[in-house]
This record gives structure tokens, sequence and C-alpha cells, in this order.
């Protein structure tokens, strides 16, 4: 019985989170070879931030940022909204086909296009903010003593 058609629990969870992170590749590869793309400053480590960004907020393992997804990410980022101001917003970044869900290349045909979505102007405060475009933080956060809080 082959091993690749046995596998359970986590590893099967590493072997799906890794196919979607290779079909997020992919895409971006095609946005990196893109003609109408060029100009823009950065642009892969751009696409390497929108891809984490994007991985950690697509709940259900399906490629797309869906209505709870959404929720949880202007939650975190401390502007939590109602269901109906989220599909709004889905609207706004697909261009109001009938999905509920946010799919890759409408994020980052967001993130990197003129248009000023909801969305993608609190991402991009969020970064600012925090002082990092779109990283994952490396290593344990700093210490910090009782006279730096505020």
């Amino acid at each position: 019985m082959p091993s690749s058609h046995n596998i359970q629990g986590g590893k099967a969870f590493g072997l799906l989170k890794e196919q979607q992170r290779q079909k997020l590749e992919e895409i971006n590869k095609e946005y990196l070879e893109d003609q109408k793309y060029r100009d823009e400053d950065d642009l892969a480590e751009k696409l390497e931030g929108f891809k984490n960004k994007y991985a950690e907020f697509d709940l259900n393992d399906q490629g797309e940022i869906d209505l709870m997804g959404l929720k949880r990410m202007m939650e975190k980022l401390g502007v939590p909204k109602t269901h109906l101001e989220l599909k709004k917003m889905i609207i706004e970044v697909t261009g109001g086909d009938s999905s509920n869900t946010i799919n890759y290349r409408d994020f980052v045909k967001m993130m990197l296009g003129k248009r000023s979505a909801v969305l993608k102007l609190v991402l991009i405060f969020e970064d600012k903010a925090s002082g990092s475009p779109c990283k994952k933080p490396e290593g344990p956060p700093p210490k910090r003593d009782i006279t730096s809080l505020p």
C-alpha cells in the first residue's frame, strides 16, 4: 500500500497547505511576468507579503477568503465589521461577481490596483502602523521593560 494514499492528520494538512502555497506562487509568477506591473516597486517582495497575508486568512483552506475569514481579518486588524459591511467589501474587491469569497487574483489585483478598496486601505494602514510591509515576524518578540509600556 503506497504511503502517499495513507496520509492522515497533520501530514495531510501540511501537504494541502504546501499545494495552496504553490498555486499562489504560480499566480505570483504571472504577475511578475505581466507587463502591466513592470513599473511596480519591489513587486516580488510585495507579492510574497500578499501571499503570506492571504494564506493566513484562508480559513477553509479552499484557496479563497470567505466571509468568516474576512471577518476574522478585520477583527484582528482592530476594525470589526458587520456581515453586511463585509459583503459590500467582498463585492467591491471581486467586482460584483456572485461568489461570497475573495480569490487570490482578486486580492492581488486589489492590492496592486489604483482603486482604493476599503480592505486595501485597512491592510495598508495596518502595515504602516506595524512598520513592516506584510512580513511575518522573524524570531521571538523583543524584550520590553516596564518603562517602555504606554
